[in-house]
C-alpha cells in the first residue's frame, strides 16, 4: 500500500528512498537519502546527501541537515521560541505572527531516537545526541551529549 504525500514543490535528489505515509512539502532532499515511514518534512527544510531520517520524525521549517547525518526514530525539531495558538486579540496566529528560528545539523551528526531539538541550535559535525535527549543549547563538533537538558558526556576520538 502506497500513501505518500509529496507536493510538487519538493526537490528530490538521485535515488532518494521515501517510505509510505510521509508528508513532504517545499523541501529539498539530497541524493541517496532515506526517509522513513510517518515522517513530515516542512517547507524550506534542506536535507543533504546520504542521510537517514527514521520513522515518526518531524522536521519543521527552518531546519537544515547536512550530508551523512542520521536522525533516529521519533525525533522532533522545533522552530519557535515562544509558541502560541492565538494573538493578544484572540485570533489564531498566522505565519506572519511568529519568528522562525533556524536549526542546523552539521555533516555526519547523529541524533538518537526520541530526542527533541529546541530552535536556534547547531548540532556540530560528527557529534552524537543520545536517545531521549532534550537539546537546549549548541552541541560541539565531535562530542556526545545526552540527558534533559543534554550535557556533554565526552568527546569522540577523531583520529580513527
Amino acid at each position: 500500500m502506497e500513501n505518500k504525500n509529496i507536493s510538487l514543490d519538493v526537490i528530490l535528489g538521485k535515488e532518494v528512498k521515501v517510505f509510505d505515509f510521509v508528508n513532504l512539502y517545499g523541501c529539498n532532499i539530497g541524493d541517496y537519502t532515506k526517509i522513513g515511514t510517518f515522517v513530515e518534512i516542512q517547507k524550506g527544510v534542506r536535507i543533504g546527501k546520504k542521510c537517514k531520517i527514521s520513522s515518526h520524525t518531524f522536521i519543521c521549517e527552518g531546519v537544515t541537515i547536512e550530508d551523512n547525518s542520521f536522525i533516529g526514530h521519533n525525533v522532533v525539531f522545533t522552530n519557535d521560541l515562544y509558541p502560541q495558538a492565538t494573538n493578544k486579540d484572540g485570533n489564531l496566529q498566522s505565519e506572519s505572527d511568529w519568528n522562525l528560528v533556524e536549526t542546523y545539523v552539521k555533516k555526519g551528526a547523529s541524533i538518537g531516537s526520541g530526542s527533541t531539538i529546541l530552535p536556534g541550535i547547531t548540532i556540530g559535525e560528527n557529534s552524537l545526541v543520545g536517545a531521549g535527549s532534550v537539546v537546549t543549547k549548541d552541541v560541539p563538533a565531535n562530542s556526545v551529549v545526552a540527558g534533559n537538558p543534554a550535557k556533554i558526556i565526552k568527546y569522540l576520538n577523531t583520529n580513527q
